[in-house]
């Protein structure tokens, strides 16, 4: 049966941030069990959004009636909106999937939100730089990691110039790949050397 993984769309949001980790949980190519997920997008409400790059996105599903047991995980991309706290309903949204053991994966401006909503308190994280979720609020500065990505405890996030890092970490929280595969996935995608690319064909054969 497939599961859903749910990303959040809203004005402003940052494409290339959640781009890696879309397309590669909608690609089956060397996954466990190809077609096991497939992407879903959710909004605030049905009607239409435009992300910074000018794409226009209607909504699958409104966030009213969005389930943590219907979902596998939620994904909140970055956004000018999480500035203005636009997308505050979407924060609230996450503590409800977290709360239930469903993760949630953040990157860039999202951190921030999650940060306004007091889900950074007490979980080790990253963000675009400690003074940023410090901004939003967040009481836990002692346990903000200097790192592209970090996972703990169902939440992951991730500074907004670090999109494979992130998809990487999403890809582990999903089981999307054996370890040897997603190596060799941010061997290439992470680290450009080619040598991940030979490896990804040979898992093919």
């Amino acid at each position: 049966m497939t599961r859903n993984v749910h990303v959040a769309v809203y004005d402003d949001l940052a494409d290339w941030e959640v781009g890696y980790a879309t397309a590669h949980i909608n690609n089956g190519q060397w996954q466990r069990e190809p077609g096991r997920y497939a992407t879903r997008t959710v909004g605030a409400t049905l009607a239409p959004v435009t992300t910074a790059g000018g794409m226009r996105i209607t909504p699958d599903l409104a966030l009213a009636d969005l389930e943590p047991a219907d979902s596998a995980m939620l994904i909140l991309p970055g956004a000018g909106t999480w500035l203005t706290g636009d997308n505050a309903a979407f924060a609230a949204k996450a503590r409800a999937f977290l709360d239930a053991g469903v993760p949630v994966a953040a990157i860039c401006g999202a951190t921030g939100g999650l940060a306004a909503e007091g889900l950074l308190d007490d979980r080790r994280h990253t963000s675009n730089a400690r003074e940023f979720t410090e901004a939003f609020g967040s009481k836990g500065a002692a346990l903000y990691q200097d790192a592209p990505a970090v996972t703990d405890r169902g939440l992951i996030t991730a500074t907004g110039i670090a999109p494979v890092d992130f998809a990487r970490e999403v890809f582990a929280a999903l089981d999307l790949y054996t370890p040897e595969v997603l190596a060799s996935w941010h061997k290439l995608y992470g680290l450009g050397d080619p040598a991940g690319y030979y490896e990804l064909v040979g898992a093919d054969a």
